[in-house]
């Protein structure tokens, strides 16, 4: 899955890292909330609207041991599962490209 647009964290939702770096997202707006895993919050963390999905891999890639070789797709697909659930925004500016 190729989202348009840099990924964005809907500044609302909130972060809690809970023990060995797991963490829920709680959306006060819908009342959703969903557990993240490590790899998860490194990603929410990179949704800052300036980096792509193809960079926020690579953070991980460098920050992660034992990443999969299907990282991109995953990652992808995880921001998209985000977005449906509006945790998630896309830049859809070219001003950083």
């Amino acid at each position: 899955m190729n989202q348009i647009g840099r990924p964005i964290a809907n500044p609302i939702v909130v972060l809690r890292v809970e023990f060995d770096d797991w963490a829920v997202l709680f959306n006060p707006d819908t009342a959703a909330a969903v557990g993240i895993n490590p790899v998860g919050v490194a990603v929410w963390r990179g949704m800052d609207g300036k980096s792509g999905i193809e960079e926020i891999v690579a953070e991980i890639n460098r920050n992660f041991e034992e990443v999969s070789t299907d990282a991109l797709e995953e990652i992808s697909e995880f921001v998209g599962v985000l977005a449906e659930q509006g945790f998630v925004g896309f830049d859809l500016t070219d001003k950083h490209r």
